[in-house]
């Protein structure tokens, strides 16, 4: 028997990724879970981010972010970008995270994330509590040893994070195998 509740934000899992923005000179690092994909040609992906986070005029005023997955290892790391406010620190050199210069965009990545996602800024849609920023991935890197023959990525392989109700989580379990009901 299932117990009725209020509406609330109660998707889980969701993606935890670490979204850099600025510039080599000056970055900022925010954690955020309301993130995903919204489109597969152009690859579109969205952050959500409160108006009143340090990261919303930066990419704002910027047009580009990175997203960053981190791993189990970075755990700690994404926690801690997502309880302090980089306009009173400098995350990237408190929290021992190595600015990596981005292909396409002035906003670094993170070199410890496995993979990084470069994005041009499209459009923020407003909604009550959080900005939507739509991105377009225009650049694409991840660690060798997560890239297959055939340069898809292995996701699993990649021990990344996950959000669950306050709870970090590590998707490396492969459950089923992708087209397990066509075969």
């Amino acid at each position: 028997m299932k117990e009725n509740l209020e509406p609330s934000t109660a998707l889980a899992p969701v993606p935890v990724v670490l979204v850099s923005c600025g510039t080599m000179g000056e970055a900022n690092i925010c954690t955020i879970a309301w993130t995903g994909v919204l489109n597969s040609n152009p690859p579109l992906v969205y952050v959500s981010i409160r108006p009143s986070r340090h990261s919303y005029d930066i990419i704002k005023q910027s047009g580009e972010f990175v997203i960053n997955l981190p791993n189990e290892e970075l755990a700690y790391q994404t926690d801690y970008c997502g309880t302090k406010s980089g306009s009173k620190e400098d995350k990237f050199e408190t929290a021992g995270l190595t600015k990596e210069a981005s292909t396409l965009v002035k906003a670094p990545a993170i070199a410890e994330c496995p993979i990084n996602l470069e994005c041009k800024l499209v459009e923020i849609k407003e909604f009550p509590s959080h900005h939507m920023f739509i991105g377009e991935i225009i650049s694409v890197k991840a660690d060798k040893n997560l890239v297959d023959e055939k340069g898809k990525i292995d996701y699993l392989d990649g021990n990344l994070l996950a959000y669950v109700g306050n709870n970090y989580v590590v998707a490396n379990n492969k459950v089923a195998s992708r087209g397990i009901c066509l075969q």
